[in-house]
């Protein structure tokens, strides 16, 4: 379900300078289930990626989650420490953040966040925030460590140059209405909004982003994130 960008229709009318979008919609197909709502060190992966970024300089939050998580999604919003609400999912991710951008209203900024990385900062946001106001949009990445080859059919076609190699991660900001456009104008479907809005002809810029902001996809992920927790307690 992809609701439509109507301002009219916008559930607060007011302008607020940074909003958040989390996503939490995917169907954790390489994970074996819904992966977010899996429990880690006591709260569900989704509990812990909200609470690290639903503060200060976000003043909004939509929480998107799977259709069948909505009730689930509500009561986890209203423990938020500022204004959240929960949103259902489309089909594809990028159905989902448009319903997110919705669900938001009007903002200056806007920042998109996997749920699934739980180990995102404030710090990491208010720096990708800095360096979007550049060019209007920007996100957090780190250097390949690993030599990349293009394969086709069990055969390699080429090997990348590393140096030009970057890991992207999320959160990822843009201005609002940018955004909104490259939402409203996608034809195809797109792995992050970046791809979205570098087809408008939009510069990108890349800002430091950490290597230990992990994205949770198997199951031995999470089980590593647990044990970072529980060292990180000792």
């Amino acid at each position: 379900m992809s609701l439509p960008l109507d301002e009219g229709q916008r559930a607060t009318p007011e302008r607020h300078s940074l909003g958040l979008i989390v996503v939490a919609a995917g169907r954790g197909e390489r994970f074996g289930g819904d992966k977010v709502w899996e429990p880690l060190e006591g709260q569900p992966l989704v509990a812990r990626s909200l609470a690290a970024l639903a503060g200060p300089p976000v003043e909004q939050v939509a929480l998107v989650v799977a259709p069948g998580r909505l009730a689930d999604g509500r009561a986890l919003a209203r423990t938020a420490p500022i204004p959240c609400v929960a949103v259902p999912g489309g089909a594809r991710r990028q159905d989902s953040v448009r319903n997110g951008l919705l669900a938001l209203g009007p903002c200056e900024w806007v920042a998109v966040h996997d749920a699934a990385r739980p180990f995102a900062t404030r710090e990491l946001l208010a720096r990708t925030l800095a360096a979007a106001q550049a060019t209007g949009a920007a996100v957090p990445a780190v250097p390949i460590a690993d030599t990349v080859k293009r394969v086709r059919d069990g055969l390699v076609v080429e090997t990348l140059p590393r140096a030009e190699l970057w890991a992207v991660q999320t959160p990822q900001v843009f201005r609002g209405a940018l955004l909104a456009q490259a939402h409203r104008q996608a034809a195809d479907e797109a792995t992050d909004d970046a791809a979205l809005v570098e087809r408008l002809g939009v510069r990108v810029a890349v800002t430091e982003g950490a290597y230990n902001n992990v994205k949770i996809t198997t199951p031995g992920d999470l089980a590593l994130a647990a044990w970072r927790l529980r060292s990180a307690a000792c």
